[in-house]
């Protein structure tokens, strides 16, 4: 008997070719995304084919979950990229998911966020005991309280509860700070993203801020040396000599936290990242006219407002502060013991200085009459020749 050993090897061939045309593909298994073509859309489903032994369904309850719109634009033929749900049911079928599809890729983008540092904005659906509840694309993150801007730890719990209430149904900026998807733990935080966005700002703003801009922003604290002022993501510091004309102790007289405010700017330090502040260069300068309300010799009233062991610094008019010298109190009258902060008094301009900010006052001019000495000494008409005529004509009359 002849073997026909070609013909075995086509056998063979023809064999090892079904086995590859069976085996040789990637077995579906949950959590792939694979992509496929559409091989036929139904009212309730759409088949599949991802290159398994059989067809996958979406089924009509993944479809639900879509936009409409999205749904009526499948057609025979498209290719789709899917979700592999369940590799093989009970009934031997391949489920499959578009929906998931989405979610994939939004745990994917999630991924990237939190590699790049990127800032979004999430909408708060809810809350439970330890934070906020939000919704990024179609993944469910959490923002603990302790990462909640206007959560404080000295708040209790109910006035957490409180505050976590209202924010409901608010948009946020978040930065994403963990991704566990094999544990579905998305964790986000506002307080970093606020700082990451501030230090965006405060970057920009000394880049195009420059000296001499008038720009509005809002008191954020007050310290005894000046106010610090958000310009919108940046503080800059007024220095409280630069918030107002007049003497200030403390910057609480003049301003509130959270008060909107227009500052000029002084200076910019870009290397140390500081900016200079002023909101007195925005008021009139009372120096600047000074010459035309006051005169030497003029008796004016002012209020005592500081006593110094060299004189007494008298308020005649906001931002305009006289010096009564120690050598001008009164004899035997007021002096800095009977003197006190916030008492009237009358007083004499003596010298005035506008361009070294300087008024001279004195109280002993105002209650006596000045000394024939220092009267001829101030007359500019009076001199020596003058005096000795006046002492002849004295003689002439036998006075």
């Amino acid at each position: 008997m002849t073997v026909d050993t070609e013909s075995m090897d086509d056998v063979q061939e023809q064999d090892w070719t079904t086995l590859l045309a069976e085996y040789d593909y990637q077995r579906p298994e949950r959590g792939q995304l694979r992509e496929g073509i559409v091989m036929r859309v139904e009212d309730n489903q759409i088949l599949v084919d991802i290159g398994a032994k059989h067809e996958g369904v979406i089924p009509n309850q993944d479809l639900r979950r879509l936009p409409p719109e999205m749904v009526s634009a499948i057609k025979y033929g498209d290719t789709l990229q899917v979700y592999v749900m369940e590799p093989e049911t009970k009934e031997g079928e391949l489920v499959l998911s578009l929906n998931m599809v989405q979610v994939e890729r939004d745990w994917q983008d999630a991924q990237s966020m939190l590699e790049n540092g990127q800032i979004i904005e999430a909408a708060v659906v809810g809350y439970n005991k330890g934070g906020l509840l939000v919704q990024v694309g179609r993944v469910r993150g959490f923002v603990p309280a302790s990462q909640v801007v206007n959560l404080h730890s000295r708040t209790g719990a109910e006035g957490q509860q409180s505050a976590m209430t209202k924010m409901v149904g608010q948009s946020i900026p978040l930065k994403v700070i963990e991704v566990d998807r094999e544990r579905n733990r998305l964790v986000l935080s506002e307080r970093a993203a606020m700082q990451r966005w501030r230090q965006s700002q405060k970057e920009r703003l000394l880049e195009t801020l420059e000296p001499g801009a008038i720009v509005t922003g809002r008191v954020n604290q007050l310290t005894p040396f000046g106010a610090f002022i958000d310009l919108g993501g940046a503080d800059g510091l007024a220095h409280i000599s630069e918030l107002s004309w007049q003497r200030v102790n403390h910057p609480r007289e003049v301003l509130q936290p959270g008060q909107e405010v227009q500052v000029y700017v002084l200076e910019i330090d870009r290397e140390r990242e500081r900016i200079g502040l002023s909101l007195r260069r925005l008021q009139p300068d009372p120096w600047a006219t000074i010459d035309q309300r006051y005169d030497l010799g003029q008796i004016i009233t002012g209020e005592v407002t500081n006593i110094a062991p060299f004189g007494v610094f008298v308020r005649v008019e906001e931002g305009v502060e006289g010096l009564i010298h120690a050598s001008e109190l009164t004899e035997g009258g007021q002096s800095t013991e009977t003197l006190q902060p916030g008492m009237t008094v009358q007083v004499k301009v003596i010298s005035l200085d506008r361009q070294r900010q300087r008024l001279g006052l004195s109280l002993r001019r105002v209650e006596g009459v000045e000394p024939v000495a220092e009267v001829v000494a101030a007359a500019d008409v009076v001199d020596a020749s003058d005096a000795v005529e006046t002492e002849n004509d004295v003689e002439e009359v036998g006075v």
